[in-house]
């Protein structure tokens, strides 16, 4: 790793070190807890998977700040030119941040904002970035107050779900409708036959399920079967795989008569359970299984203590009518010069 000149700024001394992936995941396993990681998708072993998954044209830009051999934050960058943009890309990272204190974000921005500018860099490409991100509600102040040129759109839009203590009062959350609705068609699913709602999360198990879940995910929608290509369906495993080691990941099936026909692919970090993907047979569509599958994952989140459950990013409509809130995401541009 190679040390930065330190330099001052506001009179407070700090020293930028240069980062790998492999040495901000040791810094993670270590002492990540110095720092909040909120971002499910700038986790190390996300930004791993996904690096060694999707060769692109930009260069790993990752660097650390600190004040006094204390960490302020980690900067998860990759760079083409003069324009970086945080490591991930929306296809499969639902959204992006930088890796920072709260207490220390204004400073930290004007620190990276001024290494970036000495370094050549002109623009920064970020998304997407949620409105209520450090991105989005510190480092764009900053800019703008240093006199850079700051720009950003709405790009889509993300939904989370605030879990209360019990599966009862979430369904009096719903409209009479709505709930009218979950119990009938749960009730419907098992007069089918034998049903078992089960969890796979450990390793040697994922390896093995992740083939049923991906032949599920594929055979639902031809549009998910595109998306599906031999690129992606490597990622989907081997990052299933990082973040069961990690216990992170938790795959949930419905069986009927001891024969898989729903599957939702959920990640556990820090109180929330985030939805991630999901598929099912579609021969089993009459029985309601894929919007079934993720009501079965809301209730185990509410009965596991979870907080918050998070439909990620995109609007389909049951994300509504299963008491989702919207949280917009933005495209955010940053002209340095």
């Amino acid at each position: 790793m190679v040390f930065m000149k330190d330099a001052k700024i506001f009179d407070a001394p700090y020293t930028i070190e240069s980062e790998t992936l492999d040495s901000i995941s040791a810094y993670w396993e270590r002492d990540g807890n110095s720092i909040p990681w909120r971002c499910l998708f700038v986790l190390p072993v996300w930004l791993k998977v996904w690096s060694d998954s999707f060769a692109q044209s930009y260069d790993p830009y990752l660097f650390s700040i600190l004040h006094e051999d204390c960490t302020m934050g980690i900067v998860p960058l990759q760079r083409k030119g003069d324009t970086v943009r945080l490591i991930g890309d929306k296809n499969v990272c639902d959204n992006l941040d930088f890796i920072v204190a709260t207490e220390k974000a204004s400073d930290f921005y004007h620190i990276l904002i001024n290494h970036l500018q000495q370094d050549g860099v002109k623009r920064m490409v970020l998304e997407p970035i949620r409105s209520d991100s450090s991105t989005f509600s510190k480092l764009l102040p900053v800019a703008e107050k240093i006199g850079c040129k700051i720009s950003y759109e709405c790009s889509d839009m993300s939904y989370e779900l605030k879990l209360p203590s019990s599966w009862d009062a979430y369904l009096h959350m719903l409209s009479g409708k709505e709930r009218h609705e979950i119990k009938r068609k749960l009730r419907r699913l098992y007069e089918a036959g034998k049903v078992e709602y089960r969890l796979v999360d450990d390793v040697f198990s994922v390896k093995k399920e992740m083939k049923t879940f991906l032949a599920l995910f594929r055979s639902n929608r031809p549009d998910k079967a595109e998306f599906m290509n031999d690129q992606m369906y490597s990622f989907f495993k081997r990052l299933a795989e990082s973040l069961a080691a990690e216990r992170i990941l938790k795959l949930f099936f419905i069986d009927l008569d001891e024969r898989p026909i729903a599957s939702t692919m959920c990640f556990d970090y820090q109180s929330t359970m985030y939805l991630y993907n999901n598929g099912y047979d579609k021969r089993f569509r009459s029985l309601s299984v894929g919007v079934l599958s993720k009501v079965l994952s809301i209730k185990e989140s509410i009965q596991s203590g979870k907080h918050t459950y998070d439909f990620l990013k995109g609007s389909e409509v049951y994300k509504q009518r299963l008491g989702g809130q919207p949280v917009q995401l933005y495209r955010c541009l940053i002209e340095l010069v």
